[in-house]
């Protein structure tokens, strides 16, 4: 298996590079003058751990190209010349990691018909759309062109052999000047591995490897906080470095090169974080614009993981915290928000959890949808879409809301949010207790929340308390002090409120039986939607406690496993039940 995974798909474009160098003349010197060095060779093709799909190939030939969710046909046209339909489905066909799925076929239609539109694009004039202009869109491009270089010119002539070879120039060269304009987090990232790809990929590149790895581990550096969570602390975003920095790792080692110290130490930080995120079905915890969950890709990248280690309770530098006993876990949001720069996906769920009983998830955040996200952006970012307080129908952290300034900003940043959040951490005899606040609604409402979570040692219980009062030398500031607590739950979660409106019942898949309850409190059970669902948003409950801040400042709440069996629950249930919500 070790050998297994660091085995590089190595490729010395040997015969047919030579053959086709042969018939070339006079190609070296313009390359040169694009990219420092004689780029007149390949020397080796990264490995792509993405997933494939050999079906996909057939589509493509037929002029069927489907990205982000959206669905466009050529009928003979060039696909280049098309309008696209969304910005997500432009990025995915200028970033050619469509290649992939030609490459798995592995026909002689696939590869001429890669051929016949990478030349295609080569020739066109689209390549100037500012789309595929952005620098983490050529950085997308530029690894997709090296590492499918076997699909391309395994049958190709010196011609096109010399044209891919500029192109690549042309690209590399501008992801170097665009490189100190580019925005923080992952672009920045992103167009650093694919100049260290380059420099270790093309032929006559000794000198620029040094310079490149040297800026990548400084990057990495700032970006890899020290307990392998992402600045942005979106959870996605370790997917997405992980999936690019594993092959280059192996690509250093394929050229005998000893990879950079920083480069080895984040992945070996990275990898841990990826398993504290995970429920019991693998799926990703929702914050900070994670979606749905690529689950073969994640198993592709924890293949990789010599470890196998049990996640950390307390990721302090990220801000997140996770409880765990017996079957439950728990993850709970106890970090401010990341700095502005990287904020621009980040949402105000800060004191949010989630909560999965095995395999089967009962507490969600809504997420984000994988596409059409613009659609839901402002809601999904919302502190209403997490399971935590939301004070006066307000979000805990405020963003960029003026059109110019988004656009000129290209997102919404965080402007404003909670700057202390506290956690304290106490394990007893009965299980774990987890204390926390944030000031977020301090400025604003003058309001503190705190909220303490206890898991029981069994695993068959959380209570939980939040408390909205006024922040520490400040007072309840406005007449409107209504606050409401969300718990949005999974899908698959069938809920039935109880007669005596103080408690919810909640049938799992499995068909065990869980209980919600707040004694004190009158519970409500409304709409809500999970946006990061595989097949797109789908409709779902979610419990809500109504209050105002004046008169109740405290809400003592309860998820307990019930130890009746379902027929006897249903029975109970049904002899004094409200009307299902239906789903």
């Amino acid at each position: 298996m070790v050998a297994h995974r660091r085995r590089i798909s190595r490729l010395i474009l040997g015969r047919f590079a030579r053959s086709a160098l042969a018939r070339a003349s006079g190609s070296s010197a313009a390359i040169s003058r694009l990219w420092p060095g004689r780029t007149d060779r390949l020397l080796i093709a990264p490995h792509d751990l993405r997933t494939t799909d050999a079906t996909r190939a057939a589509e493509i030939y037929a002029g069927r190209f489907v990205f982000a969710g959206k669905i466009v046909t050529c009928h003979g046209r060039s696909i280049f010349d098309l309008e696209p339909p969304s910005e997500d489905w432009e990025i995915s066909l200028l970033g050619f990691g469509w290649l992939r799925h030609l490459r798995a076929a592995d026909t002689a239609i696939t590869r001429a018909n890669a051929r016949s539109l990478i030349d295609d694009w080569m020739s066109n004039t689209s390549r100037k759309r500012p789309v595929g202009r952005r620098p983490e869109v050529v950085a997308r491009r530029v690894i997709s062109l090296l590492s499918q270089a076997p699909l391309v010119l395994g049958d190709t002539d010196g011609r096109f052999y010399r044209r891919y070879l500029r192109t690549l120039a042309r690209e590399i060269r501008a992801l170097r000047y665009a490189l100190p304009g580019t925005a923080g987090g992952l672009p920045r990232m992103q167009v650093l591995i694919a100049l260290c790809y380059a420099s270790l990929c093309l032929a006559n590149q000794a000198n620029n490897i040094r310079g490149v790895a040297k800026r990548l581990s400084d990057e990495l550096q700032k970006q890899i906080l020290p307990d392998g969570g992402h600045v942005s602390r979106n959870p996605s975003a370790l997917i997405e470095l992980l999936i690019d920095l594993l092959p280059l790792r192996q690509t250093f080692a394929a050229r005998n090169i000893a990879p950079p110290p920083a480069l080895l130490n984040a992945i070996d930080r990275m990898m841990p974080m990826l398993r504290f995120f995970r429920h019991g079905d693998g799926s990703f915890a929702l914050f900070n614009g994670m979606s749905s969950t690529p689950s073969h890709l994640v198993a592709t990248l924890l293949a990789y993981d010599d470890t196998h280690g049990v996640p950390m309770a307390h990721m302090p530098h990220t801000g997140f915290q996770r409880l765990e006993a017996g079957t439950m876990t728990v993850v709970i949001d106890t970090g401010p928000p990341p700095p502005p720069d990287v904020s621009h996906e980040a949402h105000a769920g800060t004191l949010a959890f989630e909560l999965s009983s095995g395999a089967n998830r009962i507490v969600v955040n809504c997420g984000m949808p994988s596409t059409a996200r613009e659609n839901w952006r402002v809601f999904a970012r919302s502190t209403a879409a997490h399971s935590t307080v939301s004070y006066h129908n307000t979000s805990s952290s405020q963003f960029v809301e003026a059109g110019a300034m988004k656009k000129f900003l290209r997102g919404s940043p965080i402007t404003s949010g909670p700057h202390n959040v506290e956690n304290y951490r106490e394990v007893t005899s009965d299980g774990t207790m987890l204390t926390t606040a944030h000031d977020g609604y301090k400025s604003r409402f003058g309001i503190e929340h705190r909220r303490i979570l206890t898991i029981a040692a069994d695993g068959n219980r959380l209570d939980g308390e939040d408390i909205v009062a006024p922040a520490p030398g400040a007072r309840l500031k406005g007449n409107s002090t209504d606050y409401a607590i969300r718990f949005h739950l999974h899908p698959s979660v069938k809920a039935s409120r109880l007669s005596d409106a103080r408690g919810v019942m909640l049938v799992l898949p499995n068909r065990d039986v869980w209980t919600f309850e707040a004694l004190d409190d009158k519970v409500d059970l409304e709409d809500s939607v999970f946006l990061a669902g595989n097949d797109g948003p789908r409709r779902t409950a979610q419990i809500v406690i109504h209050q105002d801040a004046r008169q109740t400042g405290s809400v003592r709440w309860s998820f307990a496993r019930s130890n009746s069996s379902p027929s006897q629950t249903s029975a109970r249930r049904n002899a004094r039940r409200e009307p299902e919500l239906p789903l």
